[in-house]
C-alpha cells in the first residue's frame, strides 16, 4: 500500500502563520493555533506543508489501510480556513448539534471551511474539538 502523503514534518508553524500574506487571516490562524492548543494540550505540528495539527492517532480501516493523524488541525487555503474538527464524518446528533449552533460555515465530509473566526462562535467550536477528540479517540483507541 501506498504511504500517507500527510506526514508530520519539521517545519515550524511560525514560519507557515508568517507566510500567510493577510493579517487578518494571519491573525485568526495564530487565534487557532492558541485555541486548539489549549483543548488539547499539545504543540501544533506541521503535518505535510498546510495542515497545523494538534495530537495524533492511528487508524486502521476494515481494508487493511492504516496510517497515523492529527487528532484535530486547520489549513490556511486560498479562500477558506478548513478545520479539521469533525470526528470522521459520519452523520452524528451531538455534532450537528454543535454545528447548528456554531455560526457561518460551510461543510463537507471531513471538515468545515470558514471565510474568518468573526464569522463563528468560538465557545462551540471548542466544544465541537472536545466531542471530535472524543469520538475519534473512542473509535481508534491507542
Amino acid at each position: 500500500m501506498a504511504e500517507n502523503k500527510t506526514q508530520p514534518t519539521d517545519v515550524a508553524v511560525a514560519d507557515y502563520l508568517a507566510a500567510i500574506e493577510k493579517p487578518a487571516r494571519r491573525a485568526d490562524c495564530g487565534q487557532l493555533v492558541q485555541l486548539m492548543q489549549q483543548v488539547v494540550g499539545e504543540a501544533p505540528v506541521m503535518w505535510g506543508p498546510s495542515i497545523v495539527g494538534f495530537g495524533r492517532y492511528h487508524y486502521k480501516y476494515a481494508s487493511g489501510r492504516e496510517g497515523d493523524m492529527c487528532l484535530i488541525g486547520f489549513a490556511n487555503r486560498q479562500a477558506e480556513i478548513s478545520l479539521y474538527v469533525l470526528s470522521c464524518g459520519e452523520t452524528d446528533p451531538q455534532q450537528e448539534l454543535l454545528l447548528s449552533q456554531l455560526g457561518k460555515f460551510r461543510k463537507t465530509v471531513a471538515c468545515i471551511y470558514i471565510k474568518k473566526l468573526a464569522d463563528i462562535d468560538l465557545a462551540v467550536l471548542e466544544q465541537l474539538i472536545r466531542y471530535s477528540m472524543q469520538q475519534t479517540r473512542q473509535r481508534y483507541p491507542e
